[in-house]
């Protein structure tokens, strides 16, 4: 008799963990909202679900994503209009040192010189901003100041670690007096302690141009690089208007013309031109000639509008994917949505249908344990063999 005892308790014990197995996977199918702990309870809902899962997280990583890409635009935006305005500003204070009125008052042509100085290095410093941590016209090298300005505004420096490199290149652009009383700029540079002549300069300055951030944040297909957004914009590309793109597809048809486009753009570039005049202005305070004066000063407005022009250009092309990058984030917010949805459909738990669940089971553990207490009692013969 308490063999048989024994044994009915057993099959007892068994039963009671059962019912408190399933209480306890009632209560994480709650906790959870999955209708489902493992493959093989549906292995076909199961497997459709981790699809779901990671169309799902692959939607969060990019949504994560594009808010860091939409500010750092942004902030490219506030740079590109910032020199704009000093842009305008210095053609005319040039307008103004023009009049013959004005250029007699060494005062006033001091002063004029000073003040595009200062627009001149305050378009250096915009040229530097950062966003978070790194530098947003630095192109592909986010940790390096990209450029720097000298005292007298005569040369402009490009700072640059290309990937792979131990040291960074430094390509300079100084503004030298032309045969015809102009300045241009020459250039030159260097790689850690070796020197660089102008055409290994402009070597270095067209692969940074050509540099390029293409994410994959839900716009065009990671398949094919060419569809993803660009999301990078140099600082040299920036005052060109030189697209990393058209920078590429020059160099691969017309390397020399490309060359000499980019010189050509660089001393027609807003910080050049407001160096130029600077550097004019200087040469006439030091006794030069106000024939030549006004010739070149007069010359450098006009290439201004044109510059204004151009930057107006970039301004509307960073807006353009700033507008696109809003697109794309209220699409994926529709599709994580959507995921959600389709998530609760395949493996979603209903919340009612398991709170009704649990207490039964729990109602059920409940009784198991209070009959369980009055069907055997225990004596010192139900633990002998």
């Amino acid at each position: 008799m308490r063999v048989a005892t024994t044994a009915a308790y057993r099959n007892f014990s068994g039963s009671v963990n059962d019912v408190h197995s399933r209480l306890n996977k009632s209560m994480n199918k709650i906790s959870s909202g999955k209708a489902y702990e493992k493959a093989a309870d549906n292995p076909l809902a199961y497997y459709e679900g981790k699809k779901i899962d990671n169309q799902y997280l692959d939607t969060l990583s990019k949504l994560n994503l594009i808010p860091d890409v939409k500010n750092r635009l942004y902030q490219q935006e506030l740079g590109i209009r910032d020199i704009q305005s000093r842009l305008s500003k210095a053609k005319g204070r040039v307008e103004y040192i023009l009049n013959d009125t004005n250029n007699a008052d060494p005062g006033l042509v001091q002063t004029t010189r000073d003040e595009l100085l200062a627009f001149q290095q305050t378009m250096a410093n915009d040229l530097n901003a950062q966003y978070q941590d790194f530098y947003i016209y630095g192109g592909n090298d986010v940790s390096t100041a990209p450029f720097s300005l000298s005292a007298d505004g005569k040369t402009l420096t490009y700072t640059h670690k290309f990937s792979g490199d131990t040291e960074a290149t430094k390509m300079e652009m100084t503004l030298t007096k032309q045969a015809d009383g102009s300045y241009k700029y020459e250039f030159s540079g260097s790689k850690g302690s070796a020197a660089l002549d102008e055409d290994q300069t402009l070597d270095a300055i067209v692969r940074s141009m050509k540099e390029q951030g293409r994410m994959d944040i839900g716009y065009g297909t990671i398949s094919d690089r060419e569809t993803l957004m660009d999301t990078y914009t140099g600082g040299l590309n920036a005052i060109t208007g030189l697209s990393s793109d058209a920078v590429r597809a020059m160099d691969q048809s017309d390397p020399a013309g490309l060359r000499n486009q980019i010189k050509d753009l660089l001393n027609n570039s807003p910080i050049g031109l407001v160096g130029q005049a600077v550097q004019t202005v200087n040469g006439f305070m030091d006794g030069g000639s106000k024939t030549e004066f006004s010739e070149s000063l007069g010359a450098i407005m006009d290439t201004m509008t044109v510059a204004e022009h151009r930057l107006s250009t970039v301004y509307s092309d960073l807006g353009n994917k700033y507008a696109i990058l809003e697109n794309v984030e209220d699409k994926l917010k529709t599709d994580k949505m959507t995921l959600t949805e389709q998530y609760k459909n395949k493996l979603g738990a209903d919340p009612y249908d398991s709170i009704i669940e649990m207490y039964s089971y729990q109602q059920s553990y409940q009784a198991a344990l209070k009959v369980g207490s009055y069907m055997i009692g225990t004596s010192l013969f139900d633990f002998m063999r």
